[in-house]
């Protein structure tokens, strides 16, 4: 499973934010790691620095072998809140996926 952390220029993508969010997702996506190929992860801060209530973007896209690519987005006030919604909807995503695949 390939996996690539972007930040737009809002959010510094600093090498310990990027080695967090990869650890995560490879501890959360393991029991997929043999149908991901891969996982793009796209943080961004939409209103800049102006405030705004959940302001905070994460769209997690997952590439999955034989099927079309799946993606996620997230809204919230902090991108660790955004990543770990979007990272809960992406399993939930997967599970339906994988159900309907077994029951065909």
């Amino acid at each position: 499973m390939q996996i690539q952390i972007n930040t737009d220029r809002n959010i510094e993508g600093n090498n310990r934010l990027v080695d967090y969010y990869t650890s995560e997702l490879e501890k959360e996506l393991a029991r997929f790691d043999d149908k991901i190929t891969r996982v793009e992860v796209h943080l961004g801060d939409e209103n800049s620095e102006k405030f705004g209530k959940n302001d905070k973007r994460c769209l997690i896209e997952v590439r999955v072998a034989n099927l079309q690519p799946i993606a996620v987005t997230d809204h919230s006030d902090t991108i660790e809140k955004a990543f770990h919604s979007a990272l809960n909807k992406v399993k939930k995503v997967l599970d339906t996926a994988f159900e309907k695949m077994r029951a065909h």
